[in-house]
Formats: C-alpha cells, structure tokens, sequence
C-alpha cells in the first residue's frame, strides 16, 4: 500500500507498542530505555497508573462538552496548576505552540491596551516556540521558518544571555513583552547565567512589558523546581507549559498573573478541545503523582547525579565540548555534527536525541530509578566515546 501519511517526519527505524516506566518495547518485543521521554513529555513514563486509571475513569463518564459549558474537572486543574506554578489565572488549549500563541495574543492586547499600534515582542537566538506561524516567527531558528514566508511581523530578536541587548531595546516604544525559555531546549539545553531572568523581570518592570516564560520543555519538575523560573524567583506575568502536563495526553496551557491575567474577555480567544474533560482528568492526575512523588525535588538530584557521572566518564575525551544541565535537562556537546549516534543509540536499545546537530540531548522521566540512571552513563558514554575515537 501507498504511505498516506505526509512526510513531515523523518521517522527511525522503529515503531513501538508497548511501554512501562521508563522503558518501550518495539513490535518484535526488543525492550528499550527511553532517555527521551517522548520529548520531555513522558515524565512518569509510560502507562504510568494513575494516568491510566484517571482516563479509563473519565473516558466512562464523559469526554467532551465544548466550552460553551462549566467543566468541573477544567476548574479543578486549573485550580491546582496556577497554585504550583504561582500564577493567577489559565487557559487551556492542546499544545504548546497553542500556548504560545495565547501568550503572543496576550501581549498584543497589552500593548494596544497601551495604544500601540503595532506591538512588538523580544523574541531571543535560538529560540523554539512552535511552528504555526506566529510560532515560528517568534522562533530564533531559520530552518523552521524557512519557506513559510512572509513571516508574522512583530518580533524583535536579540542573542540568548545577553541582558545588555534587551536593555538597549528600551527606547523603542513599540515594545509591550520580552518571550524567553529559562533553559533553550531545542538549541541544546542552554542555560542562562542566575542574573538573566531576574534582570529581565526588572526591565519589564521598568518598562510596562509582559514578562513572558516559554516554560513547555523546562516546566512540570524537569528542571528540579515545578517550573524554572522558582530557581530565581523571578515570577513572569505569564507562562506557558505543555508536554508533560498531560504525560502524552494533547494539552497545553497559559497562565497569567496580575494585569496579564485580566486581559482576555469572552470572544477574545478560545478552543473547541482545550480543556476538556479527559484531558483535565489526565492532567490532574500528573500533577497529584509529581507531587506525591516529589518530583522536583527527584529531578534535582538524579540531574545533578547524571551530570556528575557523565563528567567522570567523559571529561578529558577528545571531542567534548561541554557537559550541562539543569534537573533532568542534559546535554552533551560534541565538537563535530553526531546525529549518527542517535541511530548508534538504538541499536543498543537506548533512546536519545541530538539537535543543534551536535548536543546529545537526554530528556528521560523523572521516574528514572538509580540502576536505569547507572544502564543510561554506562551505555551513553561507551557509544560517544567510540564515535569520537
């Protein structure tokens, strides 16, 4: 049979059918550990079951009504998700690119709450946001945006890291919010120095911006605290998450807190599917086991483990550029393009990834236990160390 499916993925050898914690099983029953998580969206693992009790629970009663209606079980993690994220208000949709494009909406009307006519919102280099339009225009990576011309306009770019570049911004009256990630996922783990996010949440201040976190890949526990930016207690007006809300279930939100939070009114935005009863049912129980679990504070410890183990395998391996991380966001940047080890990986049953064509990222659940952590280094460091060889 002819494939039907368009070819937007560039997809591995392997499909899978089966999984349990952190850990996937392919069609010819090979197992494999999965240091990926789905993209950071797996963080209990797979087929975790509180999740699965809460959907086949919620699948029994009810599925969907449309917000045209109260929906209890959306009250109820909008409830619990501003409270661990610190934030006042939410809206759900079905991804983070629609998270995004809430926050990016939000930011428009500030400013022409403000009469500005054409808002414009400092976006950063390297960058991911999504790839709908307005998405990947705020995107600092050309190879999403290209063929998609003409871009959305409205975004200013400045380097990663550099508050200078943002502050000489200041004079620009167009501006109304500065969108950043607290760690550049998709550019191969980045993490600022401690004084960046603070310093952004002082310019806005000074300015009248919305500071806004792209927490989709960083938030939920991975990086040791529920969300980043409580590493420097520099809280946003608003923040979107996503990936590890729903453990695999499509959900994604934006909250927003002061001002931010009062700028949508009915008719103003919206979603057919967002919030939905299976989904908010999934989503509740994620957050209940994360917290039950302690999770952040897991995240923190077996990050700094991991680092410190890769560290003693790797460090002095010619080839290397640098090991970093922050909770269970990892990486390790070779000197040389190594997508190769990817398929390397997966023959010796490990699932990795590597982007900005040369940082392996690893991304595994926070369930990860001590002996899949030690299985993980050992095997990893053996393959980097033979690809560099």
């Amino acid at each position: 049979m002819p494939n039907t499916l368009m070819t937007t993925y560039g997809r591995l050898p392997v499909s899978f059918e089966k999984g349990d914690g952190s850990w996937l099983w392919d069609t010819d029953g090979r197992r494999y550990l999965d240091a990926i998580s789905g993209i950071a969206v797996c963080s209990l693992g797979h087929a975790h079951p509180a999740v699965t009790r809460a959907l086949c629970e919620q699948a029994g009663q009810l599925v969907h009504t449309s917000n045209l209606y109260g929906i209890q079980r959306q009250q109820a993690l909008g409830d619990r998700l501003t409270t661990v994220a610190g934030m006042d208000r939410v809206f759900f949709g079905n991804s983070g690119a629609e998270a995004n494009e809430a926050a990016i909406k939000l930011a428009r009307l500030h400013g022409h709450g403000r009469d500005i006519a054409r808002p414009a919102i400092v976006v950063m280099e390297g960058s991911f946001h999504g790839r709908t339009l307005a998405t990947l225009s705020a995107t600092g990576n050309r190879k999403v945006q290209a063929g998609f011309e003409p871009l959305v306009s409205g975004f200013l770019r400045v380097p990663y890291g550099d508050l200078e570049a943002i502050a000489t911004l200041s004079k620009n009256k167009d501006i109304v919010a500065v969108l950043v990630e607290p760690v550049q996922g998709e550019n191969g783990i980045r993490i600022p120095n401690d004084d960046y996010l603070p310093g952004i949440r002082q310019l806005c201040d000074n300015n009248d911006w919305l500071m806004m976190l792209d927490e989709i890949q960083s938030g939920l526990c991975r990086s040791g605290e529920w969300f980043a930016w409580q590493h420097s207690g520099a809280r946003p007006d608003v923040l979107t998450c996503a990936k590890a809300l729903g453990n695999g279930v499509p959900i994604g939100a934006c909250l927003a807190r002061g001002k931010a939070a009062e700028l949508f009114h009915p008719g103003n935005h919206g979603s057919t599917f967002g919030g939905n009863p299976l989904v908010c049912a999934a989503a509740l129980a994620v957050i209940d086991t994360m917290d039950e679990l302690g999770l952040a504070a897991r995240a923190k410890a077996l990050g700094e483990r991991l680092l410190t183990d890769l560290h003693s395998t790797l460090d002095g391996v010619a080839g290397i550029s640098a090991i970093r991380g922050q909770g269970l966001l990892l990486a390790i940047e070779l000197d040389r393009p190594c997508a190769e080890l990817v398929q390397q990986a997966l023959d010796e049953g490990l699932l990795i990834n590597v982007t900005a064509g040369q940082v392996v990222r690893l991304l595994p659940p926070l369930i990860l236990g001590d002996d899949e952590a030690t299985m993980l280094v050992d095997t990893l460091s053996t393959l980097i160390r033979r690809f560099l060889a």
